[in-house]
């Protein structure tokens, strides 16, 4: 007796059979054949899936198109696996290799589609952990009476009241509630490419939509999660009556922003793209989100303003129902000029300017009569404030500029005159 059956002999474990063998070395051929097929279906059906991913989900954050070839190769490997598994009633060697397999396959093939929806490392590895041991204990139970992890991980708890809960139930819970984020994320990006591609909406309907089918899911997610878990609606009582107080005292700000976030989308008042000022924030409004605005000024600073600041102060939109902003440039040129020639040139600058439109014309008026000037205002019309408008009076002005040195129009500067009435007698000597 060589030494490894004598040490199986004296723990009393048994020296698989020669069938058993044989099966075990058919089930590891058979396991090869499901790597290669898995390999294949990875090769060839992986790109054509990602291509109608990025077709009907488009390209997002998260990334699940660029896996769907692992996916589909691991997914193809427990398909296979799991029909040999079922078809034969295998020795326990060869369904160890079995569960082996099939649980590696599960595991790594959840993990690849959980990193694609961009969830926590450690989200990842616990489900795939969590998938590897059901499986494994799944297929191999059938083989021997000896071995069934599911019931002693079941018989590793306690009781609450009337419910019990194990390990293996906490594990179930774990592995569904990360199931259901997945899946609402999934949906999400689903209903997002949709509405976008929608022609019938305009971007503030579809951002409406949006984050109202966002909410619809989550509720969705939330009533199937506490379906899943056999939970009463009725424990919730309490919990409800605590909600109502805390967002009548400590979350009615959050509240508030939220349902002024939902009222601003709906009446159209502010929309992604417009040139607002509220107070000493002016710039282009970037994204309406839960709790505010995004207002993206010219220095690239992005200003986070709540959105009830915007319901309850003035805001000054330029682009509310016309995108067109005038631009007033004020002008002073000396007594001794062509005003005529000097309104001229005035007129010739705003119009060469590549922003201005020529329709409504640039027009010049004459405001004032200065102390040192005659003051004109130069009065333009532009349809991008969101490129700044600070920019188009530096255009215009240097191109007066030049054309006053050409035509020899002075600017003033300013000037006195000092008016000496008396000077005093000097004194004799």
């Amino acid at each position: 007796m060589n030494p490894i059956t004598h040490w199986m002999a004296e723990n009393g474990i048994a020296m698989p059979s020669t069938d058993a063998l044989i099966q075990a070395g058919i089930a590891i051929g058979l396991i090869a054949l499901a790597l290669l097929c898995g390999w294949f279906a990875g090769r060839t059906l992986g790109p054509r899936l990602t291509g109608l991913w990025r077709r009907f989900v488009g390209e997002h954050r998260e990334g699940l198109g660029d896996q769907l070839g692992a996916v589909t190769h691991y997914a193809t490997i427990a398909l296979l696996l799991a029909l040999l598994a079922n078809a034969w009633v295998w020795s326990t060697p060869a369904a160890i290799a079995i569960g082996l397999a099939m649980g590696a396959a599960v595991a790594l093939c959840a993990r690849a589609i959980l990193r694609g929806l961009q969830l926590p490392r450690w989200a990842t590895w616990l489900v795939a952990a969590a998938l590897f041991v059901l499986v494994l204990s799944s297929t191999i139970r059938h083989a021997t009476s000896n071995f069934n992890l599911l019931a002693v991980l079941d018989s590793i708890g306690f009781t609450a009241g009337s419910r019990r809960v194990s390990l293996l139930s906490a594990i179930m819970i774990a592995i569904g509630g990360i199931a259901l984020v997945a899946m609402v994320r999934v949906a999400n990006r689903v209903i997002e490419h949709s509405i976008t591609k929608t022609q019938s909406f305009d971007p503030t309907q579809k951002l409406l939509i949006q984050k109202l089918a966002g909410i619809a899911v989550i509720i969705v997610a939330f009533f199937v999660g506490i379906d899943l878990l056999q939970i009463d609606l009725t424990t919730f009582a309490v919990f409800s009556g605590a909600l109502g107080l805390a967002v009548g005292f400590g979350l009615q700000k959050t509240v508030g922003n939220l349902i002024a976030g939902i009222i601003l989308l709906m009446d159209r008042s502010i929309k992604p793209g417009d040139v607002i000022v509220v107070g000493e924030s002016f710039g282009w409004v970037n994204k309406i989100g839960v709790r505010a605005v995004s207002v993206v000024t010219r220095d690239g600073k992005e200003h986070l303003i709540p959105n009830e600041n915007l319901m309850t102060q003035e805001v000054e939109n330029w682009s509310y129902s016309d995108r067109k902003v005038r631009v007033h440039i004020p002008v002073g040129v000396a007594y001794s000029a062509d005003l005529d020639l000097a309104q001229e040139l005035m007129l010739r600058a705003a119009s060469e300017s590549p922003r201005a439109l020529k329709s409504p014309k640039p027009v010049v008026q004459l405001i004032a009569f200065g102390d040192s000037s005659v003051d004109h205002e130069i009065r333009l019309w532009i349809t991008d404030p969101e490129d700044g408008v600070t920019n188009v009076r530096s255009d215009v002005l240097k191109r007066l500029w030049r054309l006053f040195k050409e035509h020899e129009i002075e600017i003033p500067f300013p000037q006195r005159d000092l008016h000496v009435r008396s000077f005093p007698t000097p004194p004799s000597t």
